[in-house]
């Protein structure tokens, strides 16, 4: 199996954008609603994945702080994990929970050259046996960091919850039926992601969604 598509320019982005409302055309007053869908590109690598952990269960402002932290001491890598004292970890920030995650991603070994040519279920396959990482980190990991156009997070709560608003449900849809719903929007699924959390936080606003 190829990897299929990678998303690389926002060019990428748009022309996935104009297929999905040829496919779906209720994305049509979505993504005039959003304007242009962002491109989204993330670095790939350790430090990308330890990010994800780090901000587990916390706000986005004090996984910033804790990451902060973490790269002023130069713990951003998998020697610098594996050397640093569980003290010198919670002293940036991390819980015990969390240190045993950074340490579990680190004696892994992932080979991250490798990922970039694995089919997508595989790169899921393979971060999701690092504890710490479950499926959406690693779906989130493929679309962004390796730009993979064609993967979904139906476990994404505002995905649920802009399916919802979007599609006319009557309520959020579970993770398997959004699954279900994103089949159609495939090999652009990931733009098709791009398009409902942009299509979120308009709702949100104008709708109050809470």
């Amino acid at each position: 199996m190829s990897v299929g598509r990678i998303i690389e320019t926002p060019d990428c982005v748009a022309e996935g954008a104009a297929w999905l409302v040829v496919q779906e055309p209720r994305f049509g007053p979505a993504l005039d609603l959003t304007g242009p869908l962002p491109l989204r590109r993330r670095p790939d690598g350790f430090a990308q994945l330890l990010a994800a952990i780090v901000s587990q269960q916390v706000s986005v402002a004090s996984a910033n702080a804790i990451w902060g932290r973490m790269k002023a001491e130069r713990l951003t890598g998998p020697r610098k994990i594996m050397w640093a004292s569980d003290d010198e970890l919670r002293a940036v920030g991390l819980s015990r929970q969390k240190i045993r995650y950074a340490r579990a991603l680190a004696e892994a070994r992932i080979d991250f050259n490798g990922l970039r040519t694995l089919p997508d279920a595989e790169v899921v396959a393979e971060l999701t046996k690092v504890p710490g990482i479950g499926v959406w980190t690693a779906e989130i990991y493929a679309m962004f960091s390796l730009g993979r156009a064609d993967v979904f997070a139906p476990g994404d709560l505002a995905l649920q919850e802009a399916a919802r608003v979007l599609f006319d449900l009557d309520a959020r849809p579970t993770e398997r039926a959004l699954r279900q719903m994103a089949e159609d929007w495939s090999p652009w699924r990931s733009v098709a992601a791009r398009a409902l959390w942009a299509y979120y936080r308009v709702a949100k606003d104008r709708e109050g969604i809470r």
